[in-house]
Parts: structure tokens; C-alpha cells; sequence
């Protein structure tokens, strides 16, 4: 079973957003995603400075197996990405919702959060999936 951690927003197509303190919303992929794409060997992310609509293609990840397009989960324009993950990008496999964070937004519209799975509706969701 995915590990799905309390207080994560999850966006049907694997992507979750962490609302932080100062208001910016920190995005990676779900631990299913990392575990269903394999070990991953190149990660490419968006720019600082980039604005996203929700949705939106932004970054991609590359493993073994296959590429896959990460889309935001919600709007809003890029204000950090994760250098870490040029040389690294299994860090993702090892720590999906910890350092293997891959951008930070700050919204365009908080609300949006709420529009996103919660981790039991993204569980309820795994499990349809099967």
C-alpha cells in the first residue's frame, strides 16, 4: 500500500501540494506515482518565475520504464524549484513527500487546495484503481 500522508492535497493524476506556513504551496508526485514509474533517471521542472494554470503540463519525470508529464495541481507562479533533483532525481523514490519535493508556488488562488483530493479520497481512489 502508498504510503499517503495526513494534511497533503492530491490531485487525481498523482501530484500533491503541501500548503506551508508563509502561504506557498510545495507540489511533488504521490508516492504510487513514484513507485508505478520505477526508478527515476532524470526529472526536468519548470522555471522560476513560471506562472502555471491547474492543470497545466509543467515538469516532466523520467525513469526507466517511461516519461510522464507532472501537471499543477492548482495556479499560481513558480518561486522555488528543487536543484537536488538534476543529480539526483531517485530522491524522489526514496522521499516522495520529503525531500523529494519538486517546486513551490505561491497560488494564485488558495482556494484551489480545496478542490483537490484529501488523503482518504486519494486512498478511496488508489483503491478504485486497483
Amino acid at each position: 500500500m502508498s504510503e499517503i500522508p495526513e494534511g497533503y492535497r492530491f490531485k487525481s493524476s498523482h501530484e500533491w501540494a503541501r500548503r506551508e506556513s508563509d502561504g506557498r504551496v510545495t507540489i511533488g508526485i504521490s508516492d504510487h506515482a513514484q513507485s508505478a514509474l520505477g526508478d527515476l533517471v532524470y526529472v526536468e521542472l519548470p522555471q522560476t518565475g513560471r506562472t502555471l494554470k491547474a492543470g497545466e503540463a509543467c515538469a516532466v519525470v523520467e525513469s526507466v520504464k517511461a516519461a510522464s508529464d507532472v501537471y499543477a495541481p492548482i495556479g499560481g507562479t513558480v518561486v522555488a524549484v528543487n536543484e537536488k533533483l538534476a543529480d539526483e532525481p531517485e530522491t524522489i523514490n526514496s522521499a516522495p513527500y520529503g525531500d523529494g519535493w519538486m517546486f513551490v508556488l505561491a497560488p494564485a488562488a488558495e482556494q484551489e487546495l480545496d478542490g483537490l483530493l484529501g488523503a482518504q479520497q486519494y486512498a478511496a481512489q488508489l483503491a478504485a484503481e486497483g
